[in-house]
């Protein structure tokens, strides 16, 4: 086929071009500006634009399909002439499930876990050669790209995401894929930019569920109220298999999973990870894998990028960096945290920097997200708050919505490098948790400080 990409640099997008250039299609694309490391990948495959911008000559009817990237507007040049032309034009979602009509479709959904779970079957399928294709939101270990699409394998795996599809399709990503096999690992209120009240968050999931395929299956988290009341409302004829956090231990820095065979040592840990590895399990069961396989597996597995990413350690020191930023995924990645170094003072740095985190309505969902912290910093640049077209936050917001008297809250980035570094940290863990870059924080530089012994620069 031959397929144009109309925004092709961004993360999802330039993953789906290089799985079909890798499949046998011919692909062009273009974009107004593309960062690293799309832009190398892309490159390296011969498919990087000569040019940034837009430019409706590229769309002509020798293209079989378009593909629409969320970056694009709706009144891109690009776009418009291929609307004119009446070319074939797709979201991102809606060429997957192209993709994959004729196979089993294994969709993941919930508002936090659904890439580490995703990574987690990725990694167990792979541990086992066992060939299917896939998408998943981060890069992991002993995989090329985060998407891979062939002829023949019989099943896909897919990430379902709740964001919208395109500009021009406003469907969240996981309606358009009708599972086989779902499952839902979690509901808390998110995207307040595009679900303006709870109640119209939750019904997305309801509309996920009722789209799967009758006769399929829902594997669900039993231990999430509003999970349960989703699956239990459900009138679609599909089995409901429910699952809860297995039995684990932490002993000395180490989580231990109960297996049948006894304690088995897993180098993810946290409850919320351990829920994540049990719907992992059962989702790896209903495509034919044994549970033993399972454990044998998932013992190797050192979770997905950006997810409790270890970057830095010394004897005396450890530090983490977390894609978390919505209320739920900072409560639990922060109590995981505490939980597996008990004895060592935690350092949580949090950078709010999405536009429901600036929304003063939704910052009061943080209220006890860092509780578990012995040190609490709050993290944002006001000019990020401008960018968005947003109205002001205060400090005094943020305080009041995560009610911790000793929170320290920064809006300068080096002011807020500066304090990181004269901190005392022997026998300390520190987390870093947000969807930005923390203020142009130099991550390897702070590898090197910590692992140095936390020399002063």
């Amino acid at each position: 086929m031959n397929i144009h990409f109309i925004a092709i640099g961004g993360s999802a997008m330039h993953n789906l071009a290089l799985a079909l250039n890798h499949k046998g299609d011919s692909i062009t694309g273009s974009d107004d500006v593309i960062f690293e490391p799309s832009k190398s990948r892309l490159e390296a495959e011969g498919l990087l634009p000569e040019s940034f911008g837009w430019f409706p000559e590229k769309i002509t009817n020798t293209l079989d399909a378009v593909i629409l990237g969320m970056h694009a507007k709706a009144d891109n040049p690009e776009l418009l002439k291929a609307q004119e032309l009446g070319l074939p034009i797709y979201s991102y979602p809606e060429f997957l499930y192209e993709q994959s009509k004729n196979k089993t479709r294994v969709v993941i959904g919930g508002s936090h876990g659904k890439t580490t779970i995703t990574s987690m079957i990725l990694h167990v399928l792979n541990y086992h050669g066992r060939e299917v294709d896939y998408m998943v939101g981060a890069q992991l270990d002993g995989f090329d790209r985060m998407v891979h699409l062939t002829d023949e394998n019989d099943f896909i795996v897919l990430e379902g995401d709740e964001y919208l599809s395109s500009p021009i399709d406003r469907r969240p990503k996981f309606h358009l894929y009708k599972p086989n096999i779902a499952l839902l690992s979690g509901i808390a209120w998110d995207h307040i930019n595009v679900f303006p009240t709870f109640d119209n968050y939750v019904e997305q999931f309801q509309i996920f569920v009722d789209s799967i395929v009758k006769g399929g299956s829902i594997t669900y988290n039993e231990e999430d109220e509003n999970v349960c009341k989703v699956v239990e409302a459900s009138e679609n004829p599909i089995r409901k298999l429910a699952y809860t956090t297995p039995e684990y231990a932490v002993e000395n820095g180490e989580t231990y999973l109960e297996t049948p065979e006894g304690a088995m040592p897993i180098e993810v840990f946290g409850k919320h990870n351990l829920s994540n590895l049990s719907g992992a399990k059962w989702i790896c069961q209903n495509m034919g894998l044994d549970e033993d396989d399972f454990y044998e597996a998932i013992a190797t597995f050192k979770g997905a990028s950006k997810r409790l990413e270890k970057i830095a350690e010394s004897s005396s020191c450890i530090a983490y960096k977390d894609f978390a930023h919505s209320p739920s995924k900072v409560a639990a990645t922060t109590k995981a945290v505490k939980e597996q170094f008990p004895n060592r003072k935690l350092i949580a740095c949090l950078e709010l920097h999405t536009y429901s985190s600036f929304n003063p309505e939704f910052l009061k969902e943080y209220k006890g997200a860092l509780d578990a912290a012995d040190l609490p910093i709050v993290f944002y640049v006001p000019e990020s708050v401008a960018i968005k077209k947003l109205a002001p936050v205060s400090a005094s917001q943020i305080e009041v919505a995560f009610q911790r008297d000793d929170l320290k809250i920064m809006t300068e980035p080096t002011a807020f490098k500066d304090f990181l570094y004269q901190q005392d940290l022997h026998n300390s863990v520190v987390l870093l948790m947000s969807s930005g870059n923390y203020g142009g924080l130099d991550l390897i530089e702070l590898k090197n400080f910590i692992e140095k012994g936390h020399s002063n620069l």
